[in-house]
């Protein structure tokens, strides 16, 4: 099937799969101490800010993919645009999708356990002409300072989303966040935000999880402080603050809208009854994508 700009289906993944290897060559090189395009980042580490990987979808109903990070003390989003592979592998770490055999992402993460590396951080440090830049962070066993690797913002996210990795941008791609009309990928409108992840409460689920036919979203995974608070997956969200949530999107713009320095007030159905906790807004602590209770 040919796309817009020509391309096949086929030879749009052959791309992306050259792109990926050579992020992996990049690895290997840094790792074996020699040469990788590395380039100073733009951005001096007090200019970077903690984000959160929130969601993926489109701009507009037909335009390119992009991901949606969230800044917990403003509340604003970071729209920054992606291919489709990468939307999909962040689209299935986010629905926690087991797959049968490694990816390309997992292929990276496992280099990187066999070679004692772990990925720390992902950095999106610069905008140049219309293209975002970026970087990954790797802790190496037994060396005292950090390696860092050239890479595409798309590519580092989505091993960010894969591997579980924090997410860092500057100032200057924070400032320069443009205003777009983003849409959810059809039937696959899933949020993550302050340890929750939310997907939308369908019949079919409110019946097999015996819900109420209360207006809400489904949880269907929780980390950090929501996790210790009792949060679990198949709990139905029924408040956040004063609004009541009917879409994962209206999730995200709700723990947005929670006062700077105020924790977000969660009313949820859980065994038969009605729940009630105050969570912070702080992006969580990263943890391994296969941490965390899930549906």
């Amino acid at each position: 099937m040919p796309r817009r700009d020509g391309a096949t289906v086929g030879e749009c993944s052959r791309r992306w799969q050259k792109r990926l290897l050579g992020l992996a060559v990049g690895v290997l090189l840094v790792l074996a101490e020699l040469p990788a395009n590395a380039r100073e980042l733009a951005a001096a580490p007090e200019d970077l800010i903690l984000v959160e990987l929130a969601t993926v979808g489109l701009a507009g109903d037909q335009g390119p993919p992009l991901v949606l990070l969230r800044e917990p003390d403003s509340g604003d989003v970071v729209p920054i645009f992606i291919g489709m592979n990468e939307a999909r592998a962040i689209l299935m770490a986010l629905h926690d999708v087991a797959v049968p055999r490694p990816m390309t992402h997992d292929l990276i993460g496992n280099v990187l356990d066999a070679l004692d590396a772990r990925l720390e951080r992902v950095i999106v440090d610069d905008l140049v002409n219309g293209t975002y830049l970026g970087a990954i962070e790797l802790r190496v066993e037994g060396q005292e300072s950090p390696k860092l690797v050239d890479s595409r913002p798309s590519d580092a996210m989505a091993l960010a989303a894969r591997l579980g990795a924090s997410i860092y941008v500057s100032t200057k791609v924070l400032r320069a966040a443009p205003e777009l009309d983003f849409r959810p990928f059809d039937g696959e409108q899933v949020v993550s935000a302050i340890g929750l992840t939310v997907v939308d409460a369908t019949t079919e689920l409110r019946e097999a999880l015996q819900l109420p036919d209360d207006q809400g979203v489904l949880v269907s995974r929780a980390t950090g402080a929501a996790a210790d608070a009792g949060i679990n997956p198949g709990s139905l969200l029924l408040q956040v603050n004063d609004s009541v949530p009917q879409s994962p999107l209206e999730f995200l713009q709700a723990v947005r809208e929670t006062p700077a320095g105020a924790e977000a007030e969660i009313h949820y159905w859980q065994d038969g009854r009605r729940h009630e906790v105050s969570l912070p807004t702080d992006v969580p602590t990263v943890e391994d994508s296969s941490a965390g209770q899930r549906i």
